[in-house]
């Protein structure tokens, strides 16, 4: 480390940096002058030993490197993260799984090194038993979807097609368009259903539209089940050039880092996820320089620090978003911080199907439904679905599979009554 004596005394609150001393000693040693002493009196310098700085001044010579190596970093695969979620977090189960697949593996304390890193930097993992539940209800829609596009059995389906409406096509009924898409991204609909233009739809429309013109917020709210993702999906369908749309999903039990990586997420930026949060606001900020609606859905469960981390996005000066929070609760959750409910530009509720409209929207949602009077659609709406679009598409699923799996079912009141019974909820 240096000699003791009247020149440790001087260079005791000396230290000079690695690049520095070595760039030095270099520069002496290009002109024949570099001595043992000049080693000596830089490893003091340097705060190390004097085979260290031979050392460093060997690698500036063959490698033309005055900094440190840098170790290869150790990331973990999306694949790896899923198999830690599935196993709740056991960084055990994690390593005996890579152990397995082959290849290098790091060690266990290397493992949870590198979790507790990115996690610590927002990361966000999964509970276990919401990684199972969402499989599994993944695997019940796709065993719907399977029966429901099944080809249909002699006497059943095929008898329902072949009768006449009771009643006109919703193309002629109040000016209810029922041209729309039924593939609509994020809209899981019933096999065969296509999405309708409602009051509720072109309300919240014009409501996001005033929004973007002025770059302000939204707040589209309601009961559950009331179609507010989907009259949001619908009205954000077709943009105006410049503009882009962002849907930003609310992680389980959110924080301020989990909000900030699925932002990041959201916007498909390039390269790994930031360690650092002023780093990770940098790349979000300015890829919101361009003109972008923000969607937050499910926004009633962000708790304040979240929503104030939303409000410092869109009161950036170098950012133009639009946002719109939608769920039901949201307009509760907003209260909960005043300074961001005051910049909410409109409050867009949407209110249950009123009974006069439900017939000629759930027989453009669905072509099963004009097999049905319209008095019976009115008496499904009263005691079961209440003008909820949810509790429909649920009962449309129920009787198309009835339809499809029972030869001679018929679409009567005894059915439909039975249908309604199984879509209630338990008192």
């Amino acid at each position: 480390m240096g000699e003791p004596g009247v020149w440790g005394e001087i260079t005791a609150g000396l230290r000079v940096s690695r690049p520095v001393l070595v760039a030095r000693l270099m520069e002496l040693d290009a002109a024949g002058a570099l001595t043992t002493a000049h080693v000596r009196a830089g490893a003091q310098v340097g705060g190390v030993t004097a085979r260290t700085v031979w050392r460093w001044l060997e690698a500036a010579r063959t490698e033309g490197r005055v900094e440190r190596r840098r170790r290869a970093r150790l990331e973990l695969s999306d694949q790896a993260w899923e198999v830690l979620a599935q196993a709740g977090g056991n960084v055990a189960v994690l390593h005996r799984y890579l152990k397995r697949v082959g290849g290098e593996v790091p060690s266990p304390a290397s493992l949870y090194r590198v979790v507790h890193r990115d996690l610590q930097a927002g990361r966000v993992l999964p509970d276990r038993a919401v990684v199972r539940r969402e499989r599994e209800e993944q695997q019940t829609r796709q065993a719907l979807a399977d029966l429901a596009l099944a080809g249909p059995r002699e006497g059943g389906a095929a008898k329902v097609a072949a009768r006449r409406p009771p009643h006109p096509a919703p193309e002629a009924v109040s000016g209810v368009p029922s041209g729309e898409s039924g593939t609509l991204e994020g809209v899981a609909l019933p096999a065969g259903a296509r999405l309708v233009e409602t009051s509720s739809v072109r309300a919240v429309a014009e409501a996001v539209g005033q929004a973007m013109a002025a770059e302000g917020a939204v707040c589209v709210f309601g009961d559950p089940g009331r179609g507010k993702t989907a009259a949001v999906r619908m009205a954000l369908r077709a943009v105006p050039a410049g503009w882009k749309v962002t849907w930003v999903p609310v992680p389980v039990r959110p924080s301020v880092a989990g909000m900030r990586r699925a932002v990041f997420d959201a916007l498909a930026l390039p390269g790994r996820f930031p360690h650092t949060s002023a780093l990770a606001d940098a790349a979000v900020t300015g890829a919101l320089g361009e003109a972008r609606v923000i969607v937050i859905d499910e926004a009633q469960r962000l708790p304040v620090p979240c929503l104030e981390y939303l409000q410092s996005l869109w009161d950036h000066p170098g950012t133009r978003v639009t946002l719109v929070l939608c769920g039901a609760g949201t307009e509760r959750a907003l209260a909960r911080l005043p300074q961001l409910a005051s910049r909410i530009g409109a409050w867009q509720e949407v209110p249950r199907l009123a009974a006069t409209e439900v017939t000629a929207v759930v027989t453009g949602f669905h072509p099963l439904w004009r097999t049905v009077s319209a008095e019976d659609l009115t008496w499904i709406d009263q005691t079961s679905t209440h003008g909820t679009l949810r509790t429909w598409a649920a009962l449309t699923t129920h009787l198309q599979n009835v339809l499809l799996t029972t030869a001679d079912a018929v679409a009567d009141r005894a059915l439909l009554g039975r249908l309604c019974q199984r879509v209630a909820p338990p008192l």
